[in-house]
């Protein structure tokens, strides 16, 4: 009942802003049978409407700030279960939180995600996938001692081509990749892997990235520069100021 009473006086505000809105713009004062106050009504209409879009500004800015403040205590748990995480001593039950705790984090960034799920009959196990500018990415999660291979990447890639043509994907190692990794990757002629590590992860749970421009930024350095690896601090460097 409340939801519906909050609704009907949106739709009610919303309806007298737009009368006020037309009477401000209103400039045909000669089909007016008192063109004098029909003037006078159009300035009282957009002195109201210069009101009401300082108290909207006002109000976007509260909700902004309310938002960023949302956004900070969220990242701020999402951080502490990153640090609990790498207390863990089992690799394969670290490696199913891992792929939940980065499902929470584009979410919380508002960005579609599919979690874990097989395909092709089950002949096939996907860590998960996001949506992102039309694009989809099937996401390969990582958290072991030893530093990731490019065995690991050819499953990812395989993956890829057994997917639609706009796909790409993300491969999140926590300890890196060995150095043959990026050189190999440059080999291939599809160039649809992008690479994240746990420093990436940790900044962003800090607040000091947002995780959508540091995405598209990688993208853009894989698709411009033919590199997989664009890294956060690289990423701040480039755009500080």
């Amino acid at each position: 009942m409340g939801t519906v009473v909050e609704e009907n006086r949106s739709d009610c505000k919303g309806a007298i802003r737009r009368i006020i809105e037309i009477a401000s713009k209103w400039n045909s004062f000669h089909l007016a049978n008192e063109e004098r106050q029909a003037r006078v009504t159009v300035l009282k209409a957009q002195e109201f409407m210069g009101t009401i879009e300082k108290i909207e500004a006002q109000e976007g800015k509260r909700k902004e700030l309310a938002r960023k403040e949302e956004m900070r205590k969220q990242l701020e748990l999402l951080l502490m279960m990153f640090e609990d995480l790498a207390k863990s001593t089992d690799e394969q039950h670290r490696g199913y939180l891992l792929q939940d705790l980065l499902n929470r984090i584009f979410i919380l960034y508002e960005i579609p995600v599919e979690r874990s799920f097989t395909r092709n009959e089950g002949g096939e196990q996907i860590d998960g996938a996001f949506e992102l500018k039309g694009w989809y990415y099937i996401v390969e999660c990582r958290w072991r001692k030893k530093l990731s291979d490019i065995r690991e990447l050819d499953g990812l890639s395989g993956q890829i081509s057994r997917s639609g043509k706009q796909t790409m994907g993300l491969f999140l190692s926590i300890n890196g990749w060995s150095e043959n990794v990026c050189p190999l990757l440059k080999q291939n002629t599809a160039k649809v892997i992008i690479l994240m590590d746990g420093f990436d992860l940790r900044k962003i749970l800090e607040g000091q990235v947002d995780l959508r421009d540091l995405v598209l930024a990688k993208i853009a350095n894989l698709n411009l520069k033919a590199e997989p690896y664009y890294g956060v601090m690289q990423y701040i460097e480039e755009h500080r100021g």
